[in-house]
């Protein structure tokens, strides 16, 4: 019986690749690492031996020779929400693009265990820098922020100047979303979603946290057009953002016999809740009441009666993130700064045409 022999395939190296081109070692470095001055032609005949040989970069190797460790890490406070979830795939794709791996990792909201706790113990031998997506739970103090390593902070909690933030801007969506609900007939709109007792003087003077800007949006878009907040039918759910907590929230408000024809409800989950029991009460979507959500989750485009919802921005979110904290990295960037947008409607079903 003859034998099987098998040769290992010998790995490519940087100096194949100058050998193969006729190029020095610096220069085949220069064009894989997309920098260093080089006539085209001499570029795009590093880059085709590169092609025909298929040399791979040692993306670790390369990072180590540069004092980084190529790891950034993405702390959140759950991996179960929708939103942080995509938030995540997408912070992993983005970082990608830079020849950069994400550590993904969670931290026990308002503990000893939390996301303090991570600020305080950031090992930088394995990680360059951290995107932290604060829970509106945690007691954190701008000295928590002062760190001395790579930070951005994205979501709706404040960093006071201390860091980078990044977040799409919640008190004009929120103004958007009730807009467009008055825009198409809606005059008496219900909330669900409020973390906290109703106080419209408090909320008109929120500066973080996705309820409180939400809701400060809701009013300040109910005041400009005349109106005045009926604080009955601004639906109480404490932390519990759930599609159970929308459900519940909104049978409380039908069972109150206040009228409403119009639903803000402060994400996509809430929003599926009261699409459920408002038609479990035979209350027609969106001929009586209108429903519109937060965050476009991928359920969202799927119920049987399509969510009207607010972008939730992720595309922006993730790559400026990502490209903030690769800055900080590089030594680029030593000034914090707020980085923000605007969120636009997507209209389904759940809400009228006209």
């Amino acid at each position: 019986m003859g034998e099987t022999v098998t040769t290992a395939k010998k790995r490519v190296t940087l100096r194949d690749v100058a050998q193969a081109a006729g190029v020095s070692l610096k220069t085949a470095s220069n064009v894989i690492n997309g920098n260093g001055r080089m006539s085209a032609d001499t570029r795009a005949r590093v880059e085709q031996v590169i092609k025909d040989l298929g040399y791979r970069v040692n993306v670790a190797a390369r990072n180590l020779n540069r004092d980084h460790t190529g790891f950034i890490t993405l702390a959140v406070p759950s991996l179960t929400a929708p939103y942080l979830a995509e938030l995540a795939n997408r912070i992993i794709d983005a970082a990608r693009q830079h020849d950069y791996l994400v550590y993904v990792t969670t931290y026990a909201e308002g503990s000893a265990k939390g996301a303090r706790d991570l600020l305080r113990n950031f090992n930088a031998s394995v990680s360059d820098g951290m995107i932290l997506s604060m829970s509106e739970v945690e007691d954190i103090t701008p000295d928590d922020l002062a760190v001395d390593f790579p930070l951005v902070v994205v979501g709706a909690r404040t960093t006071w100047g201390v860091a980078d933030h990044v977040t799409p801007d919640d008190t004009a969506a929120a103004a958007t979303a009730a807009g467009y609900l008055y825009d198409h007939g809606s005059r008496r709109l219900a909330v669900v979603g409020a973390r906290d007792d109703y106080d419209e003087a408090a909320l008109l003077k929120a500066e973080e946290g996705n309820a409180q800007l939400r809701l400060r949006g809701f009013i300040e878009e109910t005041h400009r057009r005349g109106m005045t907040v009926d604080p009955r039918l601004v639906g109480y759910t404490g932390q519990d953002w759930t599609i159970g907590s929308g459900a519940r929230v909104t049978q409380r408000l039908i069972d109150s016999g206040i009228p409403f024809d119009g639903v803000v409800a402060l994400n996509d989950q809430l929003a599926i809740g009261a699409i459920a029991n408002l038609r479990a009460n035979a209350i027609d979507i969106p001929g009586q009441v209108q429903v519109i959500g937060f965050d476009n989750i991928e359920e969202a485009e799927y119920l049987q009666i399509p969510l009207t919802t607010m972008d939730s921005r992720l595309e922006w979110t993730a790559p400026t993130a990502v490209e903030r904290i690769l800055g900080r990295i590089r030594g680029e960037i030593d000034k914090p700064e707020l980085l923000t947008t605007r969120a636009e409607v997507i209209p389904r079903a759940s809400t009228r045409s006209e």
